[in-house]
């Protein structure tokens, strides 16, 4: 039996929380702005260029280094702030998402020196988003400067609750600031199709969990999923590697997606996984990015789609056809 002042050290390990990364904070490197990416277990440069919607060839030169090095558990890494992922006019593709990028206010600031050390937005924007007059500016505010543009079916952060805490709150009054609304619409995909007919809606297919005996963890079961009645029976078929990406989308609607190269964006693709020989039908949103991780792969798909495959979360030979 264990001595109590040993078990009580054991119970209390096994008691801490894991933390999501913190919300995103502006720093500044010469010109250039960024934030800074804690590495979670498994992640890489491509997941890395997912979650922020930004190239890992972009991400790497900030840092020093090149994709080819693999990332280490706890590194820190600065994801650059350019226009194709940062928004402060509050523009956004339709298949993206806001997500709000805090500065710190620090001792003697005021909102012109906030303004101009994060590319001069506009004080005007400033108040607006932050609910605050210019004269009400103090130390240790954190105010909202701009906003991270994610793909709402690629990144995790698209799902990620942002609003300031409570006691990080910017106001002039003891209410708290209105938070900004989250995302309601219909997921579109980045070819920018139309949305489905509201008068003919797809059927929600029913969630099924069980044993996954290829995984060991949950499967699910949307009889393909939802782009089976779009596809197209094609001449062209294909065999290899297959992997995944993590997505948010698929594991409430069948949504599948997949990433290919020498396919045309939009295409529904019907692949199969010649060691459980179950299907999927995926619909690609663009070409496999040339990172050491793709080397060898013929396709990667959405996570969910390989929990319907039976695939697990590791390499499976694939067949696809379109």
């Amino acid at each position: 039996m264990l001595p109590k002042p040993l078990f009580y050290t054991i119970a209390l390990l096994f008691s801490i929380p894991v933390f999501a990364q913190p919300d995103l904070m502006v720093q500044k490197s010469g010109n250039s702005l960024f934030v800074q990416h804690k590495v979670e277990p498994k992640e890489t440069w491509y997941s890395l260029g997912r979650l922020y919607n930004l190239s890992p060839r972009d991400i790497a030169p900030l840092n020093n280094t090149d994709i080819t090095k693999g990332l280490s558990i706890g590194q820190l890494v600065k994801v650059p702030l350019v226009a194709s992922n940062f928004s402060q006019n509050d523009r956004k593709a339709a298949d993206e998402v806001l997500v709000p990028v805090y500065y710190l206010v620090k001792e003697g600031e005021w909102m012109f020196r906030i303004s101009t050390n994060n590319n001069k937005v506009p004080i005007e924007q400033l108040e607006k988003w932050n609910k605050l007059d210019r004269n009400h500016v103090k130390a240790g505010m954190k105010l909202i400067v701009g906003h991270l543009k994610v793909k709402r079916d690629q990144s995790a952060l698209a799902t990620t609750d942002y609003t300031p805490r409570k006691e990080n709150a910017v106001t002039t009054s003891p209410k708290a600031p209105v938070a900004p609304p989250r995302e309601t619409k219909e997921i579109v995909s980045v070819d920018t199709d139309k949305k489905q007919p509201v008068s003919n809606p797809e059927p929600a297919p029913v969630l099924k969990r069980e044993d996954n005996a290829a995984g060991g963890g949950a499967a699910i079961d949307f009889n393909g999923g939802y782009f089976r009645r779009q596809y197209e029976d094609g001449a062209k078929s294909i065999q290899g590697a297959g992997n995944i990406f993590r997505s948010t989308s698929g594991w409430k609607d069948g949504k599948y997606y997949a990433l290919m190269d020498n396919v045309a964006v939009g295409t529904i693709v019907l692949v199969t996984n010649r060691t459980t020989n179950r299907s999927v039908y995926a619909k690609v949103l663009g070409n496999l990015s040339d990172i050491k991780e793709n080397a060898g792969l013929i396709i990667r798909i959405s996570n969910a789609a390989a929990a319907e495959l039976g695939s697990g979360e590791s390499r499976f030979t694939a067949e696809v056809k379109y």
